[in-house]
């Protein structure tokens, strides 16, 4: 019996169509519990969204947190030397306050891990899922990407201090330009200076086109000179599939430094202000937790695609059966049953009042049609 998606809800609906996609590229399933020991989090509550967590104590004395996160876990269970990358996906709900939230939510996520000796395909592989992803749920989608390597680089070139970092992202996220000056302003930065920092404010457009322009900013150094090959390099292969006209280059995509080492990237749908996407290339995430391998992944709130609105189905049931103190019930309970083999959805009401259907079965007075 096929599934009959006008039962589900849009997150729902989101879940069934990804699960199979990503499996056809390897991706197993990865299934943790509700809960994990709270020191997991503690110890890296700067990677998470928040650090408010909902804590418990077991039966063993050990205090417990709530999920609120998903990577954290994956990265804990992850052995290093296994052949290959273990590629991963879930569906989970994590339970966590947003930034300046009061209120605990339950958050749908679904999502993936690509975690080991990584090289260029499976970053590509991981970027060009996330927009397959995006597409699956809304062709009116846009992929923003950043790159630590190039936003640091450019950071060094301009004599910015390290300490000073969080400053001037905080500008690029906000793409204030005025707190930027000022910025430059209190550490006496030459124009030139405060125009290459500008950059990461102003700079949006498709990879294509703002890789060109960047080419010759990123001649010099090292790290941005790397990083620029890797973004045209991705940027190749997703042309070259026919995925790279929704993909966009924006440094004001958010990600620390501390915890991110390469792409990071955030998805959007129309009609929703926030994104419903993120992911990047965490390597610095797992060193910090003791495992010496690459990792990228991302995650899909599913929350958010319920802003869209409920998926209404056109019809409330396929067919109505109308009954009353005169009908067999057996007959129609027998019908029911009948109408569900044949995967159709069937009410049984007395009243037909207020109902969208594309059939009516009329069982009352005793009647068997």
């Amino acid at each position: 019996m096929e599934l009959d998606w006008n039962i589900l809800r849009s997150g729902e609906q989101t879940i069934y169509r990804l699960r199979g996609f990503y499996e056809k590229y390897g991706y197993r399933r990865f299934k943790m519990s509700k809960f994990e020991e709270y020191d997991l989090y503690v110890r890296n509550k700067d990677f998470l969204v928040s650090d408010r967590m909902i804590t418990f104590t077991d039966a063993r004395g050990v205090l417990m947190a709530l999920k609120p996160d998903v990577t954290l876990s994956i990265i804990k269970n992850t052995r290093e030397g296994d052949v290959g990358p273990r590629k991963v996906y879930y569906n989970e709900t994590v339970y966590r306050s947003g930034k300046g939230d009061e209120a605990f939510q339950e958050i749908m996520q679904t999502g993936l891990e690509c975690i080991g000796d990584l090289d260029l395909y499976h970053i590509y592989e991981v970027m060009a899922l996330a927009v397959e992803s995006l597409r699956a749920i809304s062709p009116d989608y846009v992929l923003d990407v950043s790159h630590v390597g190039l936003v640091s680089g450019f950071m060094e070139a301009a004599g910015v201090e390290e300490a000073d970092y969080g400053q001037v992202m905080a500008a690029v996220r906000a793409k204030n330009l005025a707190a930027l000056d000022a910025f430059c302003e209190s550490r006496g930065l030459s124009g030139t200076v405060r125009a290459l920092l500008e950059r990461l404010v102003t700079t949006y457009g498709t990879m294509e086109t703002v890789l060109e322009e960047l080419a010759p900013l990123c001649v010099g150094g090292k790290k941005t000179r790397e990083a620029w090959e890797e973004l045209s390099s991705l940027c190749d292969l997703l042309k070259a599939n026919g995925l790279g006209d929704r993909v966009y280059l924006d440094f004001s995509v958010e990600g620390d430094m501390d915890y991110y080492s390469g792409i990071v990237f955030r998805g959007f749908l129309k009609n929703l202000s926030a994104g419903v996407l993120s992911g990047g290339q965490y390597d610095k995430m797992v060193e910090k937790m003791g495992k010496k391998c690459g990792a990228i992944g991302f995650a899909i709130y599913l929350n958010e695609l319920e802003r869209l609105g409920p998926a209404q189905p056109q019809f409330d049931a396929d067919t109505l059966i109308l009954y009353d103190e005169k009908t067999d019930l057996k007959v129609l309970t027998a019908r029911l049953a009948a109408l569900a083999a044949q995967g159709k959805r069937a009410l049984a009401r007395r009243q037909s009042q207020g109902l969208q259907v594309k059939e009516t079965v009329d069982l009352r007075g005793g009647e068997t049609p």
